[in-house]
């Protein structure tokens, strides 16, 4: 699939709910979902700075794509990670980079997070765009 069909997906799955009280369980759910990150990853290097809480994010490369595991120890905060690693995981370093995130907006996740989870939203997703250029560049491999 590409980003913008799983965004779009997201999105359905959004309109199912008609307050933010549903919107919110089901992001818990999602990270609930979130396999657990192999300890080997949960390494300082791994936690995403501008976080209010631990994210761990890891990427690597295969097959073309790369592929994000996250975990936090924070449940919504781990249901937002949750999200990003569905859209951009298994994804080619160009489409990431060039990705735009039009579900955040579209779901309402931009005005009903506080101003903390927003930032760290965003520092999750900027990130996921350095691995992505990394790759790019070649100058990351793992």
């Amino acid at each position: 699939m590409t980003i913008n069909e799983i965004q779009d997906e997201i999105i359905e799955d959004f309109e199912l709910f008609d307050d933010w009280e549903g919107k919110y369980e089901y992001i818990i759910d999602l990270g609930k979902k979130l396999p657990p990150l192999d300890e080997q990853f949960k390494t300082e290097e791994n936690i995403i700075k501008g976080c209010q809480s631990v994210v761990w994010l890891h990427a690597f490369e295969k097959d073309g794509v790369i592929h994000f595991v996250a975990d936090s120890e924070a449940i919504i905060v781990k249901g937002l990670v949750s999200l990003l690693t569905k859209v951009l995981s298994e994804q080619k370093a160009e489409d990431i980079l060039n990705a735009d995130l039009y579900f955040i907006e579209k779901v309402g996740l931009a005005g009903h997070l506080a101003q903390t989870r927003s930032n760290g939203l965003a520092a999750m997703l900027k990130q996921m765009k350095t691995y992505a250029l990394a790759y790019t560049s070649k100058e990351l491999k793992v």
